[in-house]
């Protein structure tokens, strides 16, 4: 029977400095996720409190509120600490509402498709 080494106690461990303080948690589909962390397990699973949806499109971004929120671990990228003291965006940067954040999301969605789709189209033409 082997017994976890102190690096591997030390690894499953090291969220617990980060109890009770707000993070951002980067997910594998590009969510940026920010909360207090409440709890977590050995798998990296973790609850936020407090929970939202950090969405920046351009210039523009939106805190869409979740509430308490469970992230199951294999799904996270990144888990960092917030400065509560630091500005957390730029200056340049302009808060609007759900509504126009997702309106902006669908309009880049549509203009990131066409263009994949012209792309399609122009393949017949050969520029090597």
């Amino acid at each position: 029977m082997s017994w976890a080494g102190p690096d591997e106690i030390l690894l499953s461990t090291s969220l617990a400095g980060f109890l009770d303080k707000k993070l951002i948690v980067l997910l594998r589909d590009g969510r940026k996720l920010l909360g207090t962390l409440c709890s977590f397990d050995q798998f990296a699973n973790v609850v936020l409190q407090g929970a939202c949806e950090r969405v920046i499109v351009g210039e523009q971004y939106c805190d869409v509120p979740l509430g308490l929120y469970v992230i199951r671990g294999e799904n996270v990228v990144l888990i960092g600490e917030l400065d509560r003291e630091k500005e957390e965006l730029p200056a340049h940067m302009t808060c609007v509402s759900e509504a126009e954040i997702r309106k902006a999301e669908k309009a880049e969605r549509d203009a990131r498709d066409l263009k994949g789709t012209m792309r399609k189209r122009m393949e017949f033409l050969d520029f090597d």
